[in-house]
């Protein structure tokens, strides 16, 4: 068995909007580079994605929302009549053959699981995946079909697997959570800025499942400007904690890379310092209750340049147990990607510091998400001791 592979297909990258939206796949092929460059990833550990096909993909989504974004991409709708579905909106325009770009970030996610569930490999990344906006019969926020949504529905078909998907991504994966706000074999964990400032606008903690899932759903919403130390108290409290209360059979991961200060969507404060703790909880915890089944895909991370590639280089090497890199950024991938970096590039696997001026509010932001904690930990408790 492998310890880890990585999926992905070039073909990926023919998930584009446009060359002026903020969603932009090229930081795959930069990851990808970076990775090679340091000796950390090579050929025979990459898996090409697959295509989802229609049945797949309905296990999250609606079918006539299917054949709806099938003409889309075929120029075969009109944005009045993509309107009611999420497409050809400012967030989520058409481009050609969406269909055929998504099924491909989906069938990623989905070879991810087989890997894993299957006994191919311990762990495995698609970082084109964590599409988590995605609604059964909508598209939202950037996310035309939602894979995670799809890939735990299928591992509950395919393998009868209790599924805990934690999200870390900015903003709060809403899509995942109202596919399984009902369903008690799907925990859904999410850490996000606080819906009061950010798109969505959900994920506050008293939205806690429905019916039969009820208890299954646990949301730390935390506030603008938060910093790496408050940031890191949250998810290591609520890993802890919901691991511990759900005994998960699987861990899906989402890694936004975009609660980081550089980022142009988001309000937090973030550092490198973050990305480099997220996996390895994460893979330590997959290990003490899932038998080290984990499954990771990426999510948001709008500078591509500075953050993202150097965020989800953590991923792979924490799951294939290398050493954390350290040190300067290889001078190669500098020079190379520097000429078409409309920002100078972070020489370094760490940030500069000082990365920011202090935060005036540092102390009042802390106590907020620390009573903000309590709360969710406490909610959390109360679900174990009335199951």
């Amino acid at each position: 068995m492998k310890k880890a592979v990585f999926i992905y297909s070039p073909d990926q990258l023919t998930y584009k909007f446009s060359d002026t939206h903020p969603f932009n796949h090229k930081r795959l092929h930069l990851t990808i580079d970076l990775l090679k460059n340091i000796g950390a990833l090579n050929d025979e550990d990459i898996v090409p994605a697959r295509v989802a096909t229609d049945e797949e993909i309905a296990l999250a989504h609606d079918p006539q929302y299917i054949e709806i974004v099938k003409k889309a991409g075929h120029g075969e709708l009109t944005a009045q009549q993509g309107e009611p579905f999420g497409i050809g909106t400012e967030d989520t325009p058409m481009f050609r053959n969406m269909h055929e770009a998504s099924a491909l970030l989906v069938g990623g996610t989905l070879q991810a699981v087989d890997s894993v569930l299957q006994g191919k490999s311990q762990h495995a990344l698609n970082l084109g995946g964590g599409l988590h906006h995605g609604f059964r019969g909508r598209a939202s926020g950037f996310c035309i079909y939602n894979d995670s949504s799809v890939a735990i529905k299928y591992i509950q078909e395919k393998y009868g697997l209790r599924v805990l998907y934690v999200d870390t991504d900015a903003h709060h994966g809403d899509g995942v959570q109202w596919s399984f706000y009902d369903d008690p074999n799907v925990c859904t964990l999410s850490i996000h800025e606080t819906g009061r400032y950010l798109f969505p606008g959900t994920g506050n903690i008293t939205e806690r499942g429905n019916g039969e899932g009820y208890g299954t759903s646990f949301n730390f919403p935390i506030d603008a400007f938060t910093e790496d130390e408050s940031f890191l108290e949250i998810y290591e409290q609520s890993m802890r904690e919901v691991f511990e209360f759900f005994k998960p059979d699987v861990v899906l991961t989402q890694n936004g890379a975009d609660a980081h200060y550089f980022d142009p969507l988001t309000h937090l404060y973030g550092t490198m310092n973050i990305y480099r703790e997220i996996p390895k909880l994460a893979h330590k915890l997959a290990h003490e209750y899932c038998g080290g089944r984990w499954i990771a895909v990426g999510g948001g991370g709008y500078d591509i340049w500075r953050v993202v590639p150097r965020a989800w280089s953590h991923i792979w090497t924490e799951m294939t147990d290398q050493p954390t890199p350290t040190g300067p950024l290889p001078q190669k991938w500098l020079d190379k990607w520097q000429q078409e970096s409309p920002v100078p590039l972070i020489p370094t696997w760490d940030d500069p510091t000082p990365l920011y001026d202090a935060i005036p509010r540092k102390a009042e932001i802390e106590e907020k998400n620390a009573r903000m904690l309590e709360k969710a930990l406490h909610i959390i408790r109360t679900e174990k001791n009335r199951s």
